[in-house]
């Protein structure tokens, strides 16, 4: 500085410079003009950032209306013996809740330590934290550093579900806010062991688990109340990234984690120095891989399951819930479903069904192929099972997808892409399932209670839940078993008909006039019984049946029987269908039936007529024990009188002991039941009860081709009595009780009528009937005159062979059934008249053979002769009687001849007594069996016009056994 006079001058000379003085006070000005402005600025960003906080704040959801209780958690199913079956988990929602006395001191401890160290000091926020994540996110430009407590944690996982999607800075930090505002207003309402209860039931701990349950269960196979101190660290150390600390696919991460997890909790004063080495030197890992083996949750849910979630989806939504709604809560609301399975029962299902050696030999294989290709231009192409099977047929008019071995498939395959797939494509995508065939179902009911016991839906391999089940999802055609349910039942039970009833076995045509045909072949079996037509399986005399009772009374029994596939009036591809047909009586229907409501038909006829609908579970609560469904109570409607449905058990009795269904008799307690057969044997069924269950099962091609072997075509019968011989091994042996309704009578077997002293005395029969309903007019079919010794006709006038006795005359047809017999009325056989003492006279128009025109052969004596020989051989001649439109005089070469022991060619098979009724006396000898042939039932008719569109075949075959 210069103080020198000069400077002095020049300092004094600044000083009162005018200019210098206004230079100062801009200057002054300018800096207070900044000033105002930056405070002003301050000021404006104070305020908006008040305003946005503010802003953000406004927009929280209302503490008062959110709920950090987690809302997803897994449905178990439980069998009778209350073993779990199933878990049935959606995403998100595989957590099962605990209450705090159930945790762990140690498991809350460790949640603590590795999470938010000042939990119980502060009030929703932790500052210091947020000074973290701050500087954390100012140095680095990463705000996924967070000072989350775990108050704030609960929030986002249980009330901000959508963070996972957040895609900009702005989004992350008004979540932030909001969370942080929540957080402090949640703990002014909630306590701190509430909040850190519902974090350790909300929170992701890998392996598709949520909450600490669910997690000790999968790592440890044991409840959350068991584990020690190191596998308490094992689940806390996983919470910040349930994928790279997963214990199971990555120990290592998750062990170096544990380590900081307890080294916190020693810190933090929550275990000594002792506890920390023991759990350190805890070989948890290993325990881990072993329970990993054990609870890998790869579990395919069974058939049984499947129906079940089906039959729970529809019970819920006719509750009242939608069907999203019936769907999230059966997988995600945690409920607890007590279903009817007993698992004793299922297990010998299982084991039967399982065992190869059970099916006949030769399996075959079904294919399901698909291949998806791209050219390219890369455009895909499409190639189906249907697609396949064209294009083999075009060489092979019978190729059906069926091999002999996967072998065979596969090159099958191989051929086809050879085929298809061009040099420049790429092969995208292919899929290839084998099932064996021939497949098979089966379901067992108690019927006193409705409750499916057990079932299976298939044979092989189950690869998936929620398949094709065919005991409850396959309807087929049902055959033979239909004949009970819909004629004899209505029949029996309001028709006014009897066991005893008799009807002609005798050709017989549907109204267009195509014939019904017996699974016998071509001949007939004359007069029987209902109750013998039921024991060996008659189509024409059930189709009669139906004719009289009416195609509508039989249509409305089936619905009563709980039938939901038949059709009335449906339209299919422009035509109009219907079940309210004369071959509904064979099983000839539209669509079929499933094998669950087959059984439950048949359930209801040994629940002595009461039906009950099949019932998969007893009861559902949700995840608080309130009960949503309560399936308890019987919802049973009578469809039978309970003598009606003793007369049908009492009929099956004598299918299973003596007529088609014997191979099912494992003789150890009393068992009815009845066959069904198909087209072709492409169905076979049995469906038969004992005291104890009502069991049906069902075998056949899914594909619907032929059962071509003997062990194919008995398959069904051999599998139920497979089953229902080992489920009652150690049951006492019952009989079917008489109720007081049901009496008994004798009556003319070959009539059904009261009999004639001295005409009935060899065809006496006594026979069950409810009570009033015995009958009280006399045989109709037996009359005294003078027989032909040779042919048992009544003999004409010129008759060498005379004798007195007494024969049978086929009675009229009903008058419902004479316009469908291709023979008129049957009247014909006979006429009657009043004499002069108003007596009825029989004139009989069939009579023996030995006509004039018979007598006039040139050899007559010489068939005279064999005939005398035949006589004395207690041989019967068999050729045609006059009055027969096709009888002809006979030769000596072509004299038709039968044994001794069978009655004439129309009489039909012994009928018997009733079980436990004495046989009836002096009963002439049954019939010979006539050997077993293809039988062709109508199958559905289009309406109105009533006219069946193809056959049904309904082949019975007795049994050998």
């Amino acid at each position: 500085m210069n103080f020198g006079r000069k400077g002095i001058r020049d300092q004094q000379h600044s000083i009162v410079s005018g200019t210098t003085k206004w230079g100062k006070k801009i200057s002054l000005i300018s800096f207070e003009l900044i000033l105002i402005v930056c405070i002003g600025i301050a000021v404006i960003g104070v305020c908006a950032g008040i305003g946005v906080f503010r802003g953000i704040i406004d927009t929280a959801p209302e503490i008062g209306k959110i709920n950090v209780t987690p809302t997803g958690y897994s449905t178990f199913v439980y069998d009778t013996e209350g073993n779990q079956t199933a878990k049935l988990v959606s995403t998100d929602s595989n957590r099962i809740p605990v209450t705090m006395d159930m945790i762990p001191e140690n498991l809350a401890h460790a949640f603590v330590a590795i999470e938010d160290e000042r939990f119980y000091q502060h009030n929703g926020i932790d500052i210091q934290g947020i000074f973290r994540a701050a500087y954390i996110g100012i140095t680095s430009h990463d705000l996924s550093q967070g000072a989350s407590t775990i108050t704030q944690q609960l929030l986002k996982n249980n009330v901000f579900t959508g963070w996972t999607s957040e895609n900009s800075d702005i989004a992350k930090i008004k979540r932030k806010v909001q969370e942080q505002y929540l957080a402090i207003q949640l703990e002014k309402t909630m306590s701190k062991e509430d909040i850190l209860l519902n974090y350790m039931n909300t929170i992701n701990l890998g392996s598709n688990t949520l909450g600490v349950q669910a997690a000790s269960l999968r790592y440890f196979n044991k409840s959350v109340t068991n584990l020690t101190l190191s596998e308490c660290a094992v689940i806390a150390g996983i919470t910040q990234n349930p994928s790279r600390f997963n214990p199971i696919t990555h120990p290592d991460k998750n062990a170096e984690r544990r380590e900081t997890v307890l080294k916190k909790m020693l810190k933090q004063g929550y275990i000594s120095q002792i506890e920390f080495d023991e759990a350190m030197n805890d070989d948890v890992y290993a325990r881990i891989q072993v329970a990993d083996k054990e609870t890998a949750d790869n579990t395919i849910n069974s058939y049984f399951v499947d129906a079940l979630t089906n039959q729970l989806i529809d019970d819920l939504i006719d509750a009242g819930y939608n069907e999203t709604q019936a769907y999230t809560l059966l997988y995600s609301g945690g409920l607890k479903i007590y279903s009817t399975q007993d698992p004793a029962i299922q297990s010998i299902c299982d084991s039967v069904y399982m065992d190869e050696s059970n099916y006949p030999e030769g399996t075959k294989y079904l294919l399901d192929y698909a291949l998806t290709t791209i050219d390219s231009e890369g455009n895909p192409t499409n190639y189906s099972t249907e697609m396949m099977k064209s294009y083999f047929q075009q060489e092979n008019k019978g190729f059906n997808m069926l091999f002999n071995s996967e072998e065979e498939a596969d090159a099958a395959i191989e051929t086809y892409k050879a085929a298809v797939v061009g040099p420049n494509d790429t092969i995208d995508g292919e899929r290839k399932n084998l099932t064996p065939q021939p497949q098979v179902s089966l379901t067992i009911e108690d019927h006193t209670t409705g409750y499916v016991v057990a079932m299976v839906g298939g044979r092989g391999n189950k690869t998936a839940s929620r398949t094709l089940n065919r005991a409850t999802d396959t309807v087929r055609q049902p055959g033979s078993t239909f004949k009970v349910l819909s004629t004899y039942a209505p029949a029996l039970d309001s028709a006014g008909l009897t066991l005893a009833t008799v009807f002609n076995d005798a050709p017989f045509n549907y109204p267009d006039g195509r014939p019904v045909n017996n699974w016998y072949g071509e001949s007939y079996r004359g007069l029987t019984s209902i109750r013998t037509a039921i024991e060996q399986s008659m189509n024409i005399i059930a189709v009669k049946t139906m004719t009289v009772i009416t195609p509508q009374l039989a249509f409305d029994y089936l619905k009563n029987f709980g039938f939901t596939t038949l059709a009335e009036n449906e339209e299919i591809n422009g035509k109009i269908f219907t079940d309210v047909q004369l071959p509904t009586a064979l099983g000839g229907l539209t669509h079929g039936v499933t094998n669950m409501e087959l059984n439950a038909a048949y359930a209801a006829i040994a629940n002595g007529g009461v039906y009950i609908k099949p019932k998969l579970y007893t009861k559902v609560v949700d995840h608080e024990g309130n009960t949503l469904l309560d399936n308890t109570n019987s919802d049973s409607t009578r469809i039978l009188k309970e003598s009606t449905a003793y007369l049908l058990t009492s009929a099956m009795q004598d299918v299973v002991t003596k007529g088609t269904g014997t191979a099912v008799n494992f003789g150890t307690t009393a068992i009815a039941g009845k066959t069904g057969t198909t087209s072709d044997e492409n169905d076979v069924w049995f469906a038969g009860y004992t005291t104890y269950y009502t069991a049906t099962t069902w075998a056949g091609y899914d594909n619907n081709v032929d059962l071509t072997t003997k062990a194919e075509q008995h398959l069904a019968k051999d599998m139920w009595r497979a089953v229902m011989s080992k489920i009652h091994e150690n049951l006492p042996s019952t009989t079917f009780e008489k109720p007081a309704s049901v009496v008994t009578a004798t009556v003319c077997s070959r009539s059904g009528k009261s009999p004639i002293a001295g005409l009935c005395d060899g065809t006496l029969m006594t026979e069950y009937f409810e009570e009033g309903t015995a009958p009280s007019d006399s045989c109709n079919v037996h009359y005294s005159g003078i027989l032909c010794q040779s042919d048992q006709h009544p003999a004409t006038e010129q008759c060498p062979f005379k004798i007195s006795g007494v024969f049978e005359l086929i009675p009229p047809e009903p008058a419902a059934l004479q316009a469908q017999s291709p023979g008129g009325s049957g009247s014909g056989n006979y006429t009657t008249s009043v004499d002069e003492a108003g007596n009825t006279v029989v004139t009989p128009s069939v009579t023996c053979h030995h006509t004039p025109e018979f007598m006039a052969q040139p050899n007559i004596q010489e068939i005279l002769a064999q005939e005398t020989s035949l006589i004395q051989q207690g041989i019967i001649y068999t050729g045609p009687a006059v009055g027969n439109a096709n009888a002809t005089p006979a030769s000596p070469d072509s004299l038709n001849t039968t044994d001794p022991n069978a009655a004439p060619a129309e009489t039909p098979a012994e009928t018997p007594a009733p079980a436990e009724t004495p046989a009836p006396a002096e009963t002439p000898a049954p019939a010979e069996n006539v050997q077993p042939a293809a039988e062709a039932a109508p199958a559905p008719e289009a309406a109105p016009a009533a006219t069946p569109e193809e056959d049904n075949d309904d082949d019975e075959e007795e049994d050998d056994e």
